[in-house]
């Protein structure tokens, strides 16, 4: 596992938003939210999940002052955009502290993680660019001067999306010694004789640029609430032992001279949490994915793979919406601890501000191993959603 995340998540919001008219699109509320705010939050959740270092995004010089309090809430770096995308960009990377970058259009709001983990780890493996496709569906005419002169063969031809994902210094390089600016940043990327691969996008990664896409942008959201949910059991059980470490929901507990027994650093919790949202998401549970015969997992901090469960559940469309856990146990007094637990937690699973975690200590009444000090034992429950694709306008699929 990496120290640090590879990518920087880069958001361009520098527009005018002319062709719609108004307000400008990105600052347009949607489902009660700016557009930039659905871009913002999927990078969010990246970086919750350990792949995305830092977010930054590029907006009118006269929104700077306005957006300033709410970016630093947020962890957001705001720059300030230039006269074109391509200045904008080049501007944005330059305030960008990830190796990676992607780079999005702060105009298509319904992103998804999945999208980015494919674009990253193409990039990653195959160290060069990635960019979003999707076959063209319509028969295409080559029109000149008003006259039709020709049909184009749209097997070869192919709608470019974002985020698009290069590695960052070669990507301001490129950029920086670009003529034109292009019409994205892959187009620059290719004239100057650099590898891209393409990945599948999706459909619903549209970008609103006509009254059309935000006429069915808000569609989308209303029926948004269409969406399939599940709920999952998890259940762990550790020994205690002197001389471990005693580390519950990723809080070390000082004082204590004993911990919890396990292959890892047998994070009780962690491990229930994990198992919970394997379970509703109907995969294998973490003695599977982490198994202890395999030495790469001694010693692993829960934490970091509870990050990779997320991502797991994330590359399928699954998402954390409530987890309640109850820790049996004995010893120590814990309490005091709980708000700790609770905020700890809260923050791994992508909650922010948004509470999406509860934790309560029973005491084990002295009945049983855990009522004799010997272990603890913790259950929970998780419900995860994900946006089903039915709930999108039909024409979108077809």
């Amino acid at each position: 596992m990496n120290d640090a995340p590879l990518w920087s998540f880069l958001i361009t919001a520098g527009g005018s938003g002319s062709r719609l008219g108004g307000t400008p699109k990105q600052f347009r509320m949607l489902g009660g939210a700016p557009v930039w705010r659905w871009s913002f939050d999927t990078a969010d959740r990246l970086r919750r999940m350990g792949r995305v270092r830092d977010i930054v995004m590029t907006v009118p010089s006269e929104d700077l002052a306005v957006l300033a309090g709410e970016a630093k809430k947020l962890g957001l770096t705001l720059v300030e955009g230039g006269r074109s995308r391509s200045e904008s960009v080049i501007k944005g990377l330059g305030a960008c502290r990830g190796p990676h970058v992607l780079v999005h259009d702060g105009a298509r709001p319904f992103i998804s993680e999945r999208l980015c983990l494919k674009l990253m780890d193409a990039a990653e493996a195959e160290g060069s660019g990635a960019v979003p496709l999707l076959p063209s569906t319509d028969s295409l005419k080559i029109a000149e001067n008003g006259e039709i002169t020709g049909t184009a063969d749209r097997s070869r031809c192919f709608r470019t999306q974002t985020p698009q994902a290069f590695p960052l210094q070669e990507l301001l390089e490129v950029m920086e010694n670009s003529p034109d600016g292009g019409t994205d940043e892959a187009s620059l990327w290719m004239a100057a004789g650099r590898k891209i691969v393409p990945v599948e996008g999706e459909e619903m990664n549209f970008k609103i640029t006509s009254r059309f896409d935000w006429d069915a942008a808000n569609a989308l959201v209303r029926c948004a609430c269409r969406t399939e949910r599940r709920t999952g059991h998890g259940y762990d059980i550790h020994q205690l032992a002197e001389g471990r470490p005693l580390i519950i929901a990723g809080v070390r507990v000082e004082g204590v001279s004993y911990g919890l027994l396990g292959h890892s650093d047998a994070d009780v919790v962690a491990h229930t949490v994990m198992d919970a949202l394997l379970g509703a998401a109907g995969e294998p549970d973490i003695g599977t994915l982490f198994p202890a015969s395999d030495e790469k997992w001694r010693g692993a901090d829960s934490m970091e793979l509870l990050r990779e469960v997320l991502a797991l559940l994330a590359s399928k469309g699954w998402r954390p919406e409530w987890v309640d856990v109850t820790l049996n146990a004995q010893r120590p007094r814990l309490g005091g601890m709980v708000p700790a637990f609770i905020e700890n937690m809260n923050a791994a699973l992508g909650g922010g501000e948004k509470r999406i975690f509860n934790m309560k200590v029973k005491s084990a009444e002295h009945c049983g191993s855990a009522g004799r000090g010997e272990c603890m034992i913790c259950h929970g429950v998780a419900t995860i959603s994900r946006v089903l694709a039915e709930c999108a306008p039909r024409h979108e699929f077809d």
